[in-house]
Protein backbone atom coordinates (compact mmCIF):
# COMPACT_ATOMS: atom_id res chain seq x y z
CA UNK A 1 0.00 0.00 0.00
CA UNK A 2 1.42 3.40 -1.05
CA UNK A 3 2.74 5.77 1.60
CA UNK A 4 0.87 9.06 1.72
CA UNK A 5 1.58 12.58 2.98
CA UNK A 6 -1.52 14.65 3.74
CA UNK A 7 -1.23 18.38 3.00
CA UNK A 8 -3.81 20.57 4.71
CA UNK A 9 -4.32 23.67 2.58
CA UNK A 10 -4.94 27.00 4.32
CA UNK A 11 -5.02 28.90 1.02
CA UNK A 12 -1.36 29.50 0.22
CA UNK A 13 -0.33 30.24 -3.36
CA UNK A 14 2.50 27.75 -2.82
CA UNK A 15 0.48 24.72 -1.67
CA UNK A 16 0.53 22.97 -5.06
CA UNK A 17 4.28 23.56 -5.18
CA UNK A 18 4.74 21.69 -1.88
CA UNK A 19 2.91 18.73 -3.43
CA UNK A 20 5.02 18.85 -6.57
CA UNK A 21 8.26 18.84 -4.57
CA UNK A 22 7.11 15.85 -2.53
CA UNK A 23 6.03 13.96 -5.66
CA UNK A 24 9.47 14.67 -7.18
CA UNK A 25 10.92 12.70 -4.24
CA UNK A 26 8.73 9.72 -5.27
CA UNK A 27 6.38 10.07 -2.33
CA UNK A 28 2.62 10.25 -2.94
CA UNK A 29 0.76 13.16 -1.36
CA UNK A 30 -2.70 14.72 -1.46
CA UNK A 31 -3.90 18.28 -0.92
CA UNK A 32 -7.13 18.80 1.00
CA UNK A 33 -8.75 21.98 2.36
CA UNK A 34 -8.06 22.37 6.09
CA UNK A 35 -11.81 22.40 6.70
CA UNK A 36 -12.69 19.46 4.46
CA UNK A 37 -10.19 16.64 4.65
CA UNK A 38 -10.51 12.86 4.95
CA UNK A 39 -9.78 11.08 8.18
CA UNK A 40 -6.16 9.90 8.00
CA UNK A 41 -5.84 6.15 7.43
CA UNK A 42 -2.99 3.70 7.88
CA UNK A 43 -1.30 4.88 4.66
CA UNK A 44 -0.73 8.41 6.02
CA UNK A 45 2.87 8.80 7.16
CA UNK A 46 2.87 12.50 7.91
CA UNK A 47 0.99 15.83 7.84
CA UNK A 48 2.02 19.17 6.35
CA UNK A 49 0.21 22.37 7.33
CA UNK A 50 0.47 24.89 4.49
CA UNK A 51 0.87 28.64 4.45
CA UNK A 52 -2.02 31.08 4.15
CA UNK A 53 -2.78 34.71 3.24
CA UNK A 54 -4.61 34.92 6.59
CA UNK A 55 -3.26 35.92 9.99
CA UNK A 56 -3.62 33.46 12.89
CA UNK A 57 -4.77 36.44 14.99
CA UNK A 58 -7.81 37.19 12.81
CA UNK A 59 -11.20 36.46 14.35
CA UNK A 60 -12.10 33.96 11.64
CA UNK A 61 -8.62 32.64 10.97
CA UNK A 62 -8.43 29.12 9.47
CA UNK A 63 -8.18 26.64 12.33
CA UNK A 64 -7.92 22.89 12.93
CA UNK A 65 -7.88 20.43 15.82
CA UNK A 66 -4.09 20.40 15.94
CA UNK A 67 -3.78 17.86 18.73
CA UNK A 68 -5.25 15.00 16.68
CA UNK A 69 -2.44 15.40 14.16
CA UNK A 70 0.70 16.15 16.19
CA UNK A 71 -0.09 13.45 18.74
CA UNK A 72 -0.35 10.73 16.05
CA UNK A 73 1.64 11.80 12.98
CA UNK A 74 4.88 13.55 12.14
CA UNK A 75 3.80 17.12 11.37
CA UNK A 76 5.49 20.01 9.56
CA UNK A 77 3.97 23.49 9.79
CA UNK A 78 5.04 25.82 6.98
CA UNK A 79 4.73 29.60 7.54
CA UNK A 80 1.05 29.99 8.61
CA UNK A 81 1.09 26.33 9.64
CA UNK A 82 4.04 26.99 11.94
CA UNK A 83 2.40 30.10 13.40
CA UNK A 84 -0.82 28.17 14.01
CA UNK A 85 1.12 25.45 15.84
CA UNK A 86 2.91 28.04 17.97
CA UNK A 87 -0.21 29.98 18.93
CA UNK A 88 -2.44 26.98 19.66
CA UNK A 89 0.19 25.44 21.94
CA UNK A 90 0.73 28.58 24.03
CA UNK A 91 3.30 30.57 22.06
CA UNK A 92 2.91 34.14 20.82
CA UNK A 93 2.42 35.34 17.25
CA UNK A 94 2.37 39.02 16.32
CA UNK A 95 3.04 41.49 13.55
CA UNK A 96 6.59 41.67 12.27
CA UNK A 97 8.38 44.97 12.56
CA UNK A 98 8.35 44.90 8.76
CA UNK A 99 6.85 42.48 6.26
CA UNK A 100 9.34 39.70 5.60
CA UNK A 101 9.33 38.79 1.96
CA UNK A 102 12.16 37.41 -0.15
CA UNK A 103 15.53 35.84 0.45
CA UNK A 104 16.92 35.39 3.95
CA UNK A 105 19.74 33.37 5.51
CA UNK A 106 18.71 30.55 7.82
CA UNK A 107 21.24 29.99 10.60
CA UNK A 108 21.03 26.79 12.64
CA UNK A 109 21.24 27.10 16.41
CA UNK A 110 23.17 23.88 16.81
CA UNK A 111 20.36 21.99 18.51
CA UNK A 112 20.29 18.38 17.33
CA UNK A 113 17.26 17.62 15.15
CA UNK A 114 16.31 15.44 12.19
CA UNK A 115 14.70 18.18 10.09
CA UNK A 116 17.85 20.22 9.43
CA UNK A 117 20.26 17.30 9.63
CA UNK A 118 22.86 17.50 6.89
CA UNK A 119 21.91 21.03 5.78
CA UNK A 120 24.53 23.77 5.73
CA UNK A 121 24.97 25.71 8.97
CA UNK A 122 23.82 28.76 6.98
CA UNK A 123 21.56 28.44 3.93
CA UNK A 124 19.35 30.66 1.79
CA UNK A 125 15.58 30.44 2.37
CA UNK A 126 12.51 32.25 1.03
CA UNK A 127 10.28 34.23 3.39
CA UNK A 128 6.74 35.43 2.72
CA UNK A 129 4.85 36.55 5.83
CA UNK A 130 3.75 39.64 7.74
CA UNK A 131 3.19 37.89 11.12
CA UNK A 132 6.02 36.27 13.02
CA UNK A 133 6.47 33.94 15.98
CA UNK A 134 7.50 36.13 18.90
CA UNK A 135 7.69 33.31 21.42
CA UNK A 136 7.63 29.54 20.96
CA UNK A 137 5.39 27.34 23.14
CA UNK A 138 6.77 26.19 26.48
CA UNK A 139 9.16 23.30 25.99
CA UNK A 140 9.73 23.97 22.27
CA UNK A 141 13.27 24.38 20.96
CA UNK A 142 14.34 26.97 18.40
CA UNK A 143 16.48 25.21 15.79
CA UNK A 144 16.91 28.03 13.26
CA UNK A 145 16.97 31.83 13.12
CA UNK A 146 17.55 34.60 10.59
CA UNK A 147 18.87 38.13 10.95
CA UNK A 148 15.29 39.42 11.04
CA UNK A 149 13.45 36.84 13.13
CA UNK A 150 14.50 34.91 16.23
CA UNK A 151 12.27 31.91 15.38
CA UNK A 152 12.72 30.70 11.80
CA UNK A 153 12.39 27.01 12.72
CA UNK A 154 11.43 25.14 15.89
CA UNK A 155 10.77 21.65 17.22
CA UNK A 156 8.10 20.65 19.74
CA UNK A 157 9.91 18.66 22.42
CA UNK A 158 6.74 16.97 23.66
CA UNK A 159 6.16 15.74 20.11
CA UNK A 160 9.57 14.86 18.64
CA UNK A 161 8.19 14.56 15.14
CA UNK A 162 6.48 17.99 15.09
CA UNK A 163 8.28 20.94 13.51
CA UNK A 164 7.47 24.47 12.41
CA UNK A 165 9.29 26.63 9.86
CA UNK A 166 8.50 30.24 8.89
CA UNK A 167 10.02 29.97 5.42
CA UNK A 168 8.99 28.10 2.27
CA UNK A 169 11.22 25.08 1.49
CA UNK A 170 9.17 24.30 -1.63
CA UNK A 171 10.22 27.52 -3.40
CA UNK A 172 13.21 27.43 -5.74
CA UNK A 173 14.95 30.23 -3.82
CA UNK A 174 15.17 28.04 -0.69
CA UNK A 175 18.34 26.40 -1.96
CA UNK A 176 18.32 23.45 0.46
CA UNK A 177 14.54 23.13 0.59
CA UNK A 178 14.54 19.74 -1.18
CA UNK A 179 17.00 18.39 1.42
CA UNK A 180 14.78 19.62 4.26
CA UNK A 181 11.69 18.01 2.71
CA UNK A 182 13.68 14.83 2.12
CA UNK A 183 14.60 14.76 5.82
CA UNK A 184 10.96 15.16 6.79
CA UNK A 185 9.78 12.45 4.40
CA UNK A 186 12.44 9.81 4.91
CA UNK A 187 14.09 10.41 8.29
CA UNK A 188 11.02 11.62 10.19
CA UNK A 189 8.01 10.09 8.38
CA UNK A 190 9.88 6.93 7.32
CA UNK A 191 8.44 7.00 3.78
CA UNK A 192 9.74 4.43 1.31
CA UNK A 193 9.84 6.68 -1.77
CA UNK A 194 8.46 4.06 -4.16
CA UNK A 195 5.81 6.16 -5.92
CA UNK A 196 7.17 6.02 -9.50
CA UNK A 197 5.46 6.01 -12.93
CA UNK A 198 5.77 2.21 -13.02
CA UNK A 199 4.24 1.89 -9.57
CA UNK A 200 1.40 4.23 -10.56
CA UNK A 201 0.70 2.24 -13.74
CA UNK A 202 0.53 -1.07 -11.88
CA UNK A 203 -1.80 0.35 -9.21
CA UNK A 204 -4.02 2.10 -11.77
CA UNK A 205 -4.42 -0.97 -13.97
CA UNK A 206 -5.54 -2.98 -10.96
CA UNK A 207 -7.95 -0.24 -9.81
CA UNK A 208 -9.47 0.12 -13.28
CA UNK A 209 -10.05 -3.62 -13.54
CA UNK A 210 -11.75 -3.67 -10.15
CA UNK A 211 -13.86 -0.60 -10.97
CA UNK A 212 -15.24 -1.50 -14.39
CA UNK A 213 -15.10 -5.28 -14.44
CA UNK A 214 -16.24 -6.57 -17.83
CA UNK A 215 -18.21 -3.40 -18.76
CA UNK A 216 -17.63 -1.22 -21.83
CA UNK A 217 -15.93 2.17 -21.28
CA UNK A 218 -16.24 5.20 -23.59
CA UNK A 219 -13.45 7.80 -23.77
CA UNK A 220 -13.51 11.09 -25.67
CA UNK A 221 -10.03 11.62 -27.10
CA UNK A 222 -8.76 15.11 -27.85
CA UNK A 223 -5.36 14.34 -29.34
CA UNK A 224 -3.70 15.85 -26.27
CA UNK A 225 -1.45 14.27 -23.68
CA UNK A 226 -4.01 13.79 -20.87
CA UNK A 227 -6.68 11.92 -22.82
CA UNK A 228 -4.03 9.91 -24.69
CA UNK A 229 -2.33 8.71 -21.50
CA UNK A 230 -5.73 7.91 -20.00
CA UNK A 231 -6.52 5.85 -23.12
CA UNK A 232 -3.28 3.86 -22.87
CA UNK A 233 -3.84 3.14 -19.18
CA UNK A 234 -7.39 1.97 -19.84
CA UNK A 235 -6.30 -0.06 -22.84
CA UNK A 236 -3.61 -1.77 -20.74
CA UNK A 237 -6.23 -2.61 -18.12
CA UNK A 238 -9.29 -3.61 -20.17
CA UNK A 239 -8.22 -3.80 -23.84
CA UNK A 240 -11.16 -4.26 -26.22
CA UNK A 241 -13.65 -3.03 -23.62
CA UNK A 242 -12.43 0.53 -24.29
CA UNK A 243 -14.15 2.45 -27.10
CA UNK A 244 -12.60 5.83 -28.03
CA UNK A 245 -14.28 8.70 -29.85
CA UNK A 246 -12.23 11.44 -31.56
CA UNK A 247 -14.26 14.37 -32.89
CA UNK A 248 -13.03 16.81 -35.51
CA UNK A 249 -14.65 20.13 -34.63
CA UNK A 250 -13.07 21.84 -37.65
CA UNK A 251 -10.90 23.88 -35.28
CA UNK A 252 -7.89 21.60 -35.02
CA UNK A 253 -4.45 22.35 -36.42
CA UNK A 254 -3.64 21.56 -40.05
CA UNK A 255 -3.97 17.81 -40.83
CA UNK A 256 -4.30 17.10 -37.10
CA UNK A 257 -7.43 14.97 -37.37
CA UNK A 258 -5.86 12.49 -39.81
CA UNK A 259 -2.44 12.47 -38.14
CA UNK A 260 -3.80 11.85 -34.65
CA UNK A 261 -6.18 9.14 -35.90
CA UNK A 262 -3.27 7.37 -37.54
CA UNK A 263 -1.17 7.61 -34.37
CA UNK A 264 -4.00 6.21 -32.23
CA UNK A 265 -4.61 3.33 -34.61
CA UNK A 266 -0.93 2.36 -34.35
CA UNK A 267 -1.48 2.09 -30.59
CA UNK A 268 -4.18 -0.56 -31.21
CA UNK A 269 -6.95 1.56 -29.72
CA UNK A 270 -10.58 1.06 -30.72
CA UNK A 271 -11.18 4.52 -32.13
CA UNK A 272 -14.12 6.12 -33.91
CA UNK A 273 -13.13 9.27 -35.85
CA UNK A 274 -16.03 11.68 -36.40
CA UNK A 275 -15.74 14.69 -38.74
CA UNK A 276 -18.33 17.16 -37.44
CA UNK A 277 -16.60 20.29 -38.79
CA UNK A 278 -19.57 21.68 -40.69
CA UNK A 279 -21.90 21.25 -37.72
CA UNK A 280 -19.58 23.35 -35.58
CA UNK A 281 -19.14 25.99 -38.30
CA UNK A 282 -22.91 26.30 -38.71
CA UNK A 283 -23.44 26.81 -34.98
CA UNK A 284 -20.59 29.34 -34.70
CA UNK A 285 -21.61 31.45 -37.70
CA UNK A 286 -21.59 35.15 -36.84
CA UNK A 287 -20.54 34.63 -33.20
CA UNK A 288 -17.63 36.78 -31.98
CA UNK A 289 -17.92 36.78 -28.17
CA UNK A 290 -15.22 34.47 -26.74
CA UNK A 291 -17.32 32.99 -23.93
CA UNK A 292 -20.26 32.41 -26.27
CA UNK A 293 -17.93 30.61 -28.68
CA UNK A 294 -16.65 28.40 -25.85
CA UNK A 295 -20.17 27.50 -24.73
CA UNK A 296 -21.35 26.70 -28.26
CA UNK A 297 -18.34 24.47 -28.87
CA UNK A 298 -18.86 22.71 -25.54
CA UNK A 299 -22.57 22.17 -26.21
CA UNK A 300 -22.10 20.89 -29.77
CA UNK A 301 -19.29 18.60 -28.63
CA UNK A 302 -21.63 17.08 -26.06
CA UNK A 303 -24.36 16.61 -28.66
CA UNK A 304 -22.02 14.97 -31.18
CA UNK A 305 -20.41 12.83 -28.51
CA UNK A 306 -23.80 11.65 -27.23
CA UNK A 307 -24.97 10.80 -30.75
CA UNK A 308 -21.90 8.63 -31.28
CA UNK A 309 -21.94 7.12 -27.79
CA UNK A 310 -25.49 5.87 -28.31
CA UNK A 311 -24.17 3.67 -31.12
CA UNK A 312 -21.90 1.84 -28.67
CA UNK A 313 -23.89 -0.93 -27.04
CA UNK A 314 -23.76 -1.74 -23.35
CA UNK A 315 -21.54 1.22 -22.41
CA UNK A 316 -21.58 1.66 -18.62
CA UNK A 317 -18.65 4.01 -18.00
CA UNK A 318 -17.35 7.34 -19.27
CA UNK A 319 -13.59 7.88 -18.95
CA UNK A 320 -12.14 11.38 -18.63
CA UNK A 321 -8.62 12.81 -18.64
CA UNK A 322 -9.17 14.84 -15.46
CA UNK A 323 -5.85 15.68 -13.79
CA UNK A 324 -5.02 16.73 -10.23
CA UNK A 325 -5.04 20.54 -10.68
CA UNK A 326 -8.66 20.23 -11.91
CA UNK A 327 -9.56 18.28 -8.77
CA UNK A 328 -7.85 20.79 -6.45
CA UNK A 329 -9.52 23.70 -8.26
CA UNK A 330 -12.98 22.22 -7.68
CA UNK A 331 -12.49 21.73 -3.92
CA UNK A 332 -10.52 24.84 -3.00
CA UNK A 333 -10.32 26.24 0.53
CA UNK A 334 -13.00 28.81 -0.28
CA UNK A 335 -15.32 26.36 -2.02
CA UNK A 336 -15.66 25.53 -5.72
CA UNK A 337 -13.86 28.10 -7.81
CA UNK A 338 -15.90 30.48 -9.92
CA UNK A 339 -13.20 30.44 -12.56
CA UNK A 340 -13.37 26.82 -13.71
CA UNK A 341 -13.15 27.09 -17.51
CA UNK A 342 -16.31 26.51 -19.45
CA UNK A 343 -14.53 24.84 -22.37
CA UNK A 344 -13.66 21.49 -20.77
CA UNK A 345 -14.48 19.08 -23.58
CA UNK A 346 -16.58 16.69 -21.54
CA UNK A 347 -18.40 19.28 -19.43
CA UNK A 348 -21.98 18.16 -18.82
CA UNK A 349 -21.55 14.60 -20.09
CA UNK A 350 -21.78 12.76 -16.76
CA UNK A 351 -25.18 14.24 -15.85
CA UNK A 352 -26.79 13.68 -19.22
CA UNK A 353 -25.43 10.26 -20.15
CA UNK A 354 -26.07 8.41 -16.87
CA UNK A 355 -22.70 6.68 -17.01
CA UNK A 356 -20.25 5.95 -14.23
CA UNK A 357 -17.05 8.01 -14.28
CA UNK A 358 -13.51 6.67 -14.64
CA UNK A 359 -10.69 9.18 -14.09
CA UNK A 360 -7.38 7.30 -14.05
CA UNK A 361 -5.24 10.47 -13.98
CA UNK A 362 -7.05 12.43 -11.29
CA UNK A 363 -4.11 12.11 -8.87
CA UNK A 364 -1.42 13.35 -11.30
CA UNK A 365 0.06 16.74 -12.11
CA UNK A 366 0.71 17.56 -15.80
CA UNK A 367 4.42 16.73 -15.69
CA UNK A 368 3.61 13.41 -13.98
CA UNK A 369 1.13 12.59 -16.75
CA UNK A 370 3.95 13.00 -19.26
CA UNK A 371 6.24 10.72 -17.25
CA UNK A 372 3.53 8.04 -17.11
CA UNK A 373 2.93 8.49 -20.84
CA UNK A 374 6.62 7.96 -21.52
CA UNK A 375 6.57 4.77 -19.42
CA UNK A 376 3.58 3.60 -21.50
CA UNK A 377 5.51 4.31 -24.74
CA UNK A 378 3.16 7.05 -25.93
CA UNK A 379 4.59 8.30 -29.28
CA UNK A 380 6.76 11.41 -28.91
CA UNK A 381 4.61 13.41 -31.34
CA UNK A 382 1.71 13.16 -28.88
CA UNK A 383 3.70 13.00 -25.62
CA UNK A 384 5.61 16.21 -26.37
CA UNK A 385 2.72 18.14 -27.90
CA UNK A 386 2.21 21.63 -26.60
CA UNK A 387 -1.02 22.18 -24.65
CA UNK A 388 -3.85 23.08 -27.01
CA UNK A 389 -7.07 24.83 -25.92
CA UNK A 390 -10.30 22.83 -25.79
CA UNK A 391 -12.10 25.22 -28.17
CA UNK A 392 -9.15 24.90 -30.53
CA UNK A 393 -8.50 27.64 -33.07
CA UNK A 394 -11.85 29.26 -32.27
CA UNK A 395 -10.21 31.26 -29.49
CA UNK A 396 -7.15 31.97 -31.63
CA UNK A 397 -9.35 33.62 -34.24
CA UNK A 398 -10.40 36.92 -32.74
CA UNK A 399 -13.90 37.64 -33.96
CA UNK A 400 -16.33 35.40 -35.83
CA UNK A 401 -15.38 31.98 -37.21
CA UNK A 402 -15.47 31.02 -40.88
CA UNK A 403 -13.89 28.04 -42.68
CA UNK A 404 -11.78 30.52 -44.67
CA UNK A 405 -10.33 32.08 -41.50
CA UNK A 406 -9.67 28.63 -40.02
CA UNK A 407 -7.81 27.60 -43.17
CA UNK A 408 -5.76 30.82 -43.14
CA UNK A 409 -4.76 30.31 -39.51
CA UNK A 410 -4.03 26.60 -39.99
CA UNK A 411 -1.59 27.38 -42.81
CA UNK A 412 0.23 30.10 -40.86
CA UNK A 413 0.33 28.02 -37.67
CA UNK A 414 1.67 24.96 -39.52
CA UNK A 415 4.60 27.04 -40.78
CA UNK A 416 5.25 28.36 -37.26
CA UNK A 417 5.30 24.85 -35.76
CA UNK A 418 7.41 23.47 -38.62
CA UNK A 419 10.01 26.22 -38.16
CA UNK A 420 10.16 25.83 -34.37
CA UNK A 421 10.85 22.13 -34.81
CA UNK A 422 13.44 22.57 -37.56
CA UNK A 423 15.35 25.11 -35.47
CA UNK A 424 15.21 22.88 -32.37
CA UNK A 425 13.04 25.30 -30.40
CA UNK A 426 9.76 23.39 -30.19
CA UNK A 427 10.78 21.22 -27.23
CA UNK A 428 12.19 24.25 -25.39
CA UNK A 429 8.77 25.91 -25.41
CA UNK A 430 5.85 24.97 -23.18
CA UNK A 431 3.17 26.32 -25.51
CA UNK A 432 3.20 28.12 -28.83
CA UNK A 433 0.44 29.17 -31.18
CA UNK A 434 -0.63 31.61 -33.85
CA UNK A 435 -3.46 34.12 -33.42
CA UNK A 436 -5.45 35.60 -36.30
CA UNK A 437 -6.23 39.23 -35.50
CA UNK A 438 -9.47 40.96 -36.55
CA UNK A 439 -7.63 43.72 -38.41
CA UNK A 440 -6.17 44.33 -41.84
CA UNK A 441 -2.99 46.24 -42.55
CA UNK A 442 -1.49 47.91 -45.59
CA UNK A 443 1.46 46.16 -47.21
CA UNK A 444 3.47 46.09 -50.43
CA UNK A 445 4.09 42.93 -52.46
CA UNK A 446 5.95 43.43 -55.71
CA UNK A 447 4.57 46.61 -57.23
CA UNK A 448 1.15 46.23 -55.62
CA UNK A 449 -0.29 47.53 -52.40
CA UNK A 450 -2.06 44.91 -50.27
CA UNK A 451 -4.64 45.17 -47.55
CA UNK A 452 -4.53 41.83 -45.77
CA UNK A 453 -4.70 40.23 -42.35
CA UNK A 454 -2.31 40.16 -39.40
CA UNK A 455 -1.23 37.19 -37.28
CA UNK A 456 0.44 37.28 -33.87
CA UNK A 457 2.89 34.59 -32.78
CA UNK A 458 2.81 33.46 -29.14
CA UNK A 459 5.39 31.32 -27.32
CA UNK A 460 5.70 30.87 -23.55
CA UNK A 461 7.58 28.84 -20.97
CA UNK A 462 5.70 27.50 -17.96
CA UNK A 463 5.37 24.44 -15.72
CA UNK A 464 1.62 24.30 -15.21
CA UNK A 465 0.10 27.29 -17.02
CA UNK A 466 -0.58 29.24 -13.81
CA UNK A 467 2.23 31.66 -14.70
CA UNK A 468 4.14 31.98 -17.96
CA UNK A 469 7.04 33.96 -19.44
CA UNK A 470 7.36 34.85 -23.11
CA UNK A 471 10.15 33.08 -24.95
CA UNK A 472 13.12 35.03 -26.31
CA UNK A 473 13.24 33.39 -29.74
CA UNK A 474 16.23 34.77 -31.70
CA UNK A 475 15.40 37.57 -34.11
CA UNK A 476 16.77 35.73 -37.12
CA UNK A 477 14.41 32.80 -36.46
CA UNK A 478 11.42 35.12 -36.02
CA UNK A 479 12.41 36.88 -39.24
CA UNK A 480 12.47 33.56 -41.13
CA UNK A 481 9.08 32.54 -39.68
CA UNK A 482 7.56 35.91 -40.60
CA UNK A 483 8.95 35.91 -44.15
CA UNK A 484 7.83 32.34 -44.79
CA UNK A 485 4.27 32.95 -43.55
CA UNK A 486 3.88 36.13 -45.59
CA UNK A 487 5.32 34.53 -48.74
CA UNK A 488 3.40 31.26 -48.50
CA UNK A 489 0.03 32.23 -47.02
CA UNK A 490 -2.01 34.39 -49.36
CA UNK A 491 -4.14 36.73 -47.24
CA UNK A 492 -1.54 37.54 -44.54
CA UNK A 493 0.86 40.44 -45.00
CA UNK A 494 2.04 41.17 -41.45
CA UNK A 495 3.37 39.07 -38.54
CA UNK A 496 3.87 40.36 -34.97
CA UNK A 497 5.32 38.66 -31.87
CA UNK A 498 3.59 38.74 -28.46
CA UNK A 499 6.05 39.64 -25.65
CA UNK A 500 3.54 39.63 -22.77
CA UNK A 501 3.94 37.39 -19.72
CA UNK A 502 1.26 35.86 -17.49
CA UNK A 503 0.32 37.70 -15.36
CA UNK A 504 -0.83 40.26 -16.39
CA UNK A 505 -1.63 38.79 -19.83
CA UNK A 506 -3.07 35.31 -20.31
CA UNK A 507 -1.51 32.65 -22.52
CA UNK A 508 -4.41 32.60 -24.97
CA UNK A 509 -5.80 35.87 -26.31
CA UNK A 510 -9.43 34.88 -25.67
Amino acid sequence: MTDKILILDFGSQYTQLIARRIRELNVYCEIHPFNHHPKPDETVKGIILSGSPSSVNETKAPDIDLQQFISQYPTLGVCYGAQLMAKKLGGEVGKSAHREYGRATLVQTGESNALLDGLSYESQVWMSHSDTILQVPEGATVIGTTASIPVAAFQLNAYPAAFGIQFHPEVYHSTEGPALLSNFLFKICQCTGDWTPGHFIDESVQQIKEQVGSDTVILGLSGGVDSSVAALLLNKAIGEQLQCIFINNGLLRKNEFDEVLEAYEQLNLNIHGIDASQRFYDELKGVSDPETKRKIIGRVFVEVFQDEAKKIKDAKWLAQGTIYPDVIESVSVNGPSATIKSHHNVGGLPETMHLGIVEPLRSLFKDEVRRVGKALNLPAEILNRHPFPGPGLAIRILGDITPEKVNLLQEADAIYMEKLKSYGWYDQIWQAGTILLPIHSVGVMGDERTYEQVVALRAVTSTDGMTADWVHIPYEILADISNTIINRVRGINRVVYDISSKPPATIEWE
